[in-house]
């Protein structure tokens, strides 16, 4: 799997691109991705633009997924709004030909969307992934994000509180399905099964 960070995430009211590169190579390790790049985008500054979207475009080309997830829509942060909507274009570009684009076109089959949204919305997936056997990697890797969740929070009561964000709304979805956890994710497009024996 590669993880791909449109910007830096510089600046940001805590922490360093230096902190925030050793905070991602931590939660990298534990996930256990295969390879991780920053394509150092400008952060606050990211728009959908012709550039950009080459950016994002050449490197679909270069990693040829089958599958790529992105931020969902709607959202309060611009950066969000804006990253989705460049991975919904550069799908779309990275497949041209008779382009000057570095790498071979690649046209991936889905874009699935997970919730990092900073609404207070309630979310209607497409499906739910029964995440419980991941649900304790899944805390560690939020955990390396210390200047992120918890060295910029003065209020020692909301130190970490994203931890208790994720588990009531992984917990919700869970329930839902009938598991402890669950993940939610949309599609606009439909999701096939290979057999109905993979329902829960």
């Amino acid at each position: 799997m590669v993880l791909v960070d449109i910007t830096n995430g510089e600046p940001t009211p805590s922490g360093s691109v230096e902190i925030r590169s050793g905070e991602s190579a931590k939660a990298s390790k534990i996930l256990g991705l295969t390879k991780r790049i920053c394509l150092e985008l400008p952060n606050r500054y990211l728009e959908n633009n012709l550039e950009y979207r080459r950016v994002l475009a050449e490197t679909i080309r270069q990693f040829k997924p089958r599958w790529i997830f992105t931020v969902c829509r709607p959202d309060a942060h611009p950066d969000h709004v804006h990253a989705g909507e460049l991975t919904e274009e550069a799908r779309f570009t990275a497949k041209l030909t008779k382009s000057e684009m570095a790498f071979e076109p690649r046209y991936a089959e889905k874009i699935i969307y997970y919730y990092a949204t900073h609404l207070r919305v309630h979310a209607q997936p497409s499906f739910v992934v029964d995440i419980t056997d991941q649900w304790d990697r899944k805390i560690e890797a939020v955990k390396a994000y210390q200047s992120q969740f918890w060295l910029n929070q003065s209020d020692p009561q909301k130190k970490g509180w994203i931890i208790d964000h994720i588990t009531s709304i992984c917990g919700y979805f869970g329930n839902r399905i009938g598991v402890k956890y669950g993940e939610p994710f949309f599609c606009h497009e439909l999701v096939g099964l290979t057999s109905v024996n993979h329902l829960l």
